[in-house]
């Protein structure tokens, strides 16, 4: 059974000098109770995901292609009205500075109270109790006393379970945190992440976690979808992208985490950035980078694709491909960063010689 279903989703921005294509053909979908993680660097349109599934797109943005399918029901064509009624009651939402998210002129009871009253049919008396239980649901201390108290009177963590409490409300099936967790503290951040995992348990709510951490992806997530310049470069069970990625990228983010268990002089790092929406190279977009490119990354665009337990928008795992055997190298080749050693000679050479 699916929750939500993102269909071959393309987001862009036309302005005077053309359109840029900010998401492009990104498809994945999120089960009841499941915590899906979606991470990647800076740019790569995790928080434009996310948007364009609340249907929040700052405009000249639009969807210009695909599907958004919420419990069988198309919602990425509904106008601001008609997703009104959805966002909050079946789609929560928690954003990463909970001071943006909450009106300072208001105490968070009167905040809750409307949110609750705007969905479900309830009294005043009946939705500040429901308040009150959300506070202590959610961590917060003597809540009956600070269910009257202004936002500015809270800690950056309690403000943040505050904003979870709001996304609660109306008891949504679906709920996007985007890097609901940045902003605090280590302990906190536990905390908060626990709150997460038990709401999927109690509720059955299922979440789309947009994170750069790849510790929070890791200790929340059951599957995570690794997006590189607006596409899913991989996504499969969190387990086996971590251990045993299977796209280059996937390879380099895991490569740069810092091991504790060894000493390293030097961090590993991806060469390169992410690159702008006008300036995206033809097929494989991660393909500058990559230091397994050959020629055919260079003018075609690889579609997600079985690689083990996960798919992987990579040529390497193309089984009708000469190359798709050297993903093993770059398995090797990834493992290698992981131990802090050199990368073998094979696995150092690009597999073809290729001219940029």
């Amino acid at each position: 059974m699916t929750l939500l279903q993102v269909k071959d989703l393309v987001v862009e921005f036309p302005n005077r000098r053309g359109t840029l294509r900010a998401l492009d053909r990104i498809s994945f979908d999120i089960a009841p109770g499941e915590i899906l993680g979606v991470v990647g660097e800076s740019g790569a349109g995790k928080s434009l995901t996310g948007a364009a599934i609340i249907g929040l797109l700052e405009p000249p943005g639009r969807v210009a292609g695909g599907e958004i399918l919420l419990e069988g029901q198309r919602i990425d064509n509904l106008g601001f009205e008609a997703m009104r009624p959805i966002r909050g009651r079946k789609i929560g939402a928690i954003f990463q500075d909970p001071l943006t998210s909450l009106n300072p002129l208001y105490t968070v009871g009167r905040q809750l109270v409307e949110t609750i009253r705007s969905h479900l049919p309830v009294n005043e008396a009946e939705a500040r109790k429901r308040a009150i239980g959300l506070l202590q649901d959610t961590g917060i201390p003597a809540a009956e006393q600070r269910i009257d108290h202004f936002p500015h009177q809270f800690s950056g963590g309690m403000r943040q379970r505050v904003v979870i409490a709001l996304a609660l409300a109306a008891e949504p099936k679906l709920i996007v945190a985007d890097e609901p967790t940045t902003a605090l503290d280590v302990s906190i951040q536990a905390q908060i992440i626990q709150l997460l995992k038990q709401v999927c348990k109690e509720r059955g709510a299922a979440v789309m976690l947009i994170t750069h951490d790849m510790g929070v992806i890791a200790e929340t997530c059951d599957r995570v979808a690794v997006m590189y310049a607006g596409r899913i470069a991989e996504i499969g069970p969190v387990h086996e992208v971590i251990h045993q990625p299977a796209h280059p990228y996937t390879s380099g983010l895991m490569g740069s985490i810092p091991d504790m268990t060894s000493d390293r002089e030097r961090l590993n790092q991806i060469d390169g950035a992410m690159p702008r929406l006008n300036a995206i190279p033809t097929g494989c977009a991660y393909n500058p980078r990559c230091p397994r490119t050959f020629a055919r990354c260079l003018v075609e665009r690889p579609e997600l694709m079985h690689a083990g337990a996960t798919r992987a928008a990579c040529w390497l795992h193309d089984a009708a491909d000469p190359h798709a055997g050297q993903a093993e190298i770059a398995a090797k080749h990834h493992d290698a960063l992981a131990a802090g050693e050199r990368a073998t000679p094979e696995a150092a050479e690009p597999i073809v010689e290729v001219t940029r």
